[in-house]
């Protein structure tokens, strides 16, 4: 039996065990760990800990439930309620001011918290509600949130940007530095968006409240704090102060503090909620990790990554119609799984062959986490959607799904625009870090 063919084997039953709901970890884990046993014998089972056991065994892995923790003591205060409030209150004259001041606070919010389902809970809970009672229609509202909730993969300090610089072995700093831009970017295209269709279709001005520069100045102090401390992180990060564990470590750290100061979330279980939430989320993304990687073994074992790679070179294809044919495939995984799964399944396996092609893996690494990104507000797993729906139960999916799909036209178009201009992605990590020589 030919690898490719062994290759169509193990991920139609990967796909299968997904589809019946076997948690991403153990069906990784069990159809590696069948298909070694299936073609190269019982001995092979010998070598399943200790490579589980090494993918986990990186420093580097800290980071992620220290930004876990972080987003959590974010997430558990009411540091989103007062986010919107004083976005809302700077941005209420705008045309479509309401829509940009959500867009806004799912933006800074996701960066602070890491977590695309929290996000659109916890702007969604406020934001959705006002934006319907003011005279914008359902699908704007929560199609803006659900969008919104996404920017947090793609601005730093981002989970799935941790994880792909352990899955491709590059530099995480860099990686976080190559979000920036592209993740303005996409909050600015949504902004425009909303600003168009609010200017054109004559929703309202929300003009109905007025503040005073003392109202709208009253709210930044429990704000600014939180902001202050993603720039120290990002500071000590790129400054070479401090490695992304280290600098993870003291920003959780940090959180937990002003979430007991600022808001007084001083119960003990409270704050033991808010530990026990981020230990679930962590042991889940390093279960992730360590069974993608025996995953990743066994593709390599049977010669299946090596295979498919020489296939796609043999192709001899144009690079353009190579990387659309990859951004379809990231796209359709996208839509069935979680992006950390995505990333450490697919990465390994794609990066060799964008290298060869001539692409840059840190702009590789925005372009990937942007189809991500598309996969949690489309159907039929769309993560952010169930949770919008979950939120507002008198809006039918449907109608979610129609609000979101111009914010996924605008997601679709920052990766032209990355492809036209690369530098969009690779001029700030040049700039601070200098060139990389790949």
């Amino acid at each position: 039996m030919s690898p490719l063919v062994i290759g169509a084997l193990l991920c139609t039953t990967t796909i299968l065990f997904l589809a019946a709901g076997v948690p991403v970890a153990f069906a990784l884990a069990l159809v590696g760990v069948g298909f070694l046993v299936l073609f190269e014998g019982v001995g092979s089972l010998g070598i399943v800990a200790e490579t589980m056991f090494s993918s986990i065994n990186h420093f580097t892995l800290v980071s992620i439930p220290m930004f876990i923790l972080m987003g959590a003591a974010v997430a558990s205060s009411p540091a989103s309620k007062d986010l919107y409030e004083a976005l809302d209150r700077w941005l209420h004259k705008v045309p479509g001011g309401l829509i940009i001041s959500n867009l806004g606070a799912c933006a800074v919010f996701s960066a602070l918290s890491g977590s695309s389902p929290a996000t659109c809970a916890a702007i969604g809970k406020m934001g959705i509600p006002e934006m319907r009672s003011r005279g914008y229609p359902a699908s704007l509202a929560t199609g803006a949130i659900a969008a919104g909730g996404t920017l947090g993969i793609l601005i730093p300090p981002s989970i799935t940007m941790i994880v792909y610089g352990i899955a491709t072995e590059t530099s995480i700093g860099r990686l976080f530095l190559a979000g920036v831009l592209p993740g303005l970017l996409l909050t600015a295209l949504f902004m425009a968006w909303a600003l168009y269709t609010a200017k054109l279709n004559g929703y309202s001005r929300a003009e109905s409240r007025s503040f005073t520069l003392h109202d709208k100045l009253v709210v930044l102090p429990r704000v600014v704090p939180f902001l202050l401390v993603i720039i120290g992180v990002l500071y000590v990060l790129y400054g070479g102060i401090a490695t992304p564990s280290e600098a993870a470590g003291v920003g959780a750290m940090m959180c937990v503090m002003l979430a007991i100061v600022i808001y007084k979330i001083r119960d003990f279980k409270r704050i033991w909620a808010m530990l026990s939430s981020s230990m679930k989320e962590s042991v889940m993304i390093l279960m992730i990790i360590a069974a993608s990687e025996l995953f990743s073994f066994t593709l390599s074992s049977l010669y299946i990554t090596q295979s498919v790679a020489e296939s796609i070179a043999a192709m001899d294809v144009n690079k353009w119609l190579l990387l659309g044919m990859i951004n379809l495939f990231l796209l359709v995984s996208g839509f069935f799984l979680p992006p950390v799964a995505v990333i450490l399944m697919t990465a390994p396996i794609l990066l060799p062959i964008i290298l060869s092609a001539g692409f840059d893996p840190y702009w590789f690494a925005v372009v990937l986490t942007i189809n991500m990104e598309i996969g949690l507000i489309t159907p039929p797993v769309g993560l952010n959607l169930y949770v919008i729906n979950g939120i507002v139960r008198d809006v039918k999916l449907t109608t979610i799904l129609k609000g979101s799909f111009p914010f996924v036209l605008c997601m679709v178009l920052a990766i032209v625009i990355l492809a036209i201009f690369p530098e969009i992605a690779l001029w700030l990590p040049n700039l601070i870090m200098g060139p990389e020589i790949i």
